[in-house]
């Protein structure tokens, strides 16, 4: 298995386990996390996933590249429909995710997993953690979505220096650029990822999936088209117990006091 899933009562962590190989993602591996988002998405009980990576070496070392050149050697077509179909299908998985997925960076993240980071919607990463955009040195642009949505986080400019020069950068800098949430202390991270799931999930999870639904197709759309997606996940949450319990919560605390 290189995949494994543990639950803790509401929180749910999976660990992409090919230590040895720094967590490359290759083509069972990718098929294993979607499998894995696939189980957590349909168990009611499981309210916010951490995503992390076995070992502290590396979260993940990005594409196993060893089967990335037998797809290349096979030509385009099947270039296409293994290496950028099956990632780009992984961190869309990620990015439209309806529980909030928390991306523990325990090591490096590089190529296709600094790609994973991009599509999550909250990431904390170890003091020695490392980010990169290598695919340059292979001779082309990322595939798993990281020239689309690097640029997004960070600004054309700075997402084009990483993307042009392959060149790593430490875990503080990317929190100055807003690819992950916050910086902890190795020893740390696992606690620290899941102490912000906890403050996500006391509320809510039609209130959650909605804010995550209104962020992620809005972010990128014009104004107005965006404040359309933000009234329609407001609509979604009005005949639902998470807003009667949360108003009754409310009015009765100003009652009392």
């Amino acid at each position: 298995m290189t995949v494994h899933i543990d639950q803790d009562d509401h929180l749910v962590t999976i660990t992409i386990d090919r230590e040895r190989k720094l967590n490359a993602l290759d083509y069972p591996t990718i098929d294993a996390l979607l499998a894995a988002l696939d189980r957590v998405d349909a168990d009611d009980s499981a309210r916010a996933v951490v995503l992390t990576g076995a070992g502290h070496r590396a979260f993940s070392a990005g594409a196993d590249i060893p089967a990335l050149a037998g797809s290349i050697a096979g030509g385009t077509e099947q270039a296409l429909r293994e290496i950028v179909r099956r990632g780009q299908g992984l961190t869309r998985r990620i990015e439209e995710f309806p529980k909030p997925v928390i991306v523990a960076v325990n090591g490096l993240a590089y190529g296709g997993g600094c790609e994973i980071v991009e599509a999550a919607p909250l990431a904390i990463a170890a003091e020695h953690a490392t980010f990169a955009k290598p695919e340059i040195t292979l001779g082309f642009p990322p595939p798993f979505g990281g020239s689309q949505r690097l640029p997004r986080h960070v600004g054309r400019k700075r997402g084009l220096e990483m993307i042009l020069t392959g060149d790593p950068i430490p875990a503080a800098r990317a929190a100055e650029l807003g690819l992950v949430n916050a910086v902890v202390p190795a020893g740390e991270l696992l606690s620290a990822a899941r102490a912000l799931a906890a403050r996500i999930v006391r509320h809510a999870p039609t209130a959650v999936a909605a804010c995550l639904r209104a962020v992620t197709r809005g972010v990128n759309l014009p104004m107005d088209e965006a404040l359309a997606v933000e009234a329609s996940s407001f609509a979604a949450t009005v005949p639902t117990d998470g807003v009667r319990t949360g108003l009754r919560r409310f009015l009765d605390r100003n009652v009392s006091g």
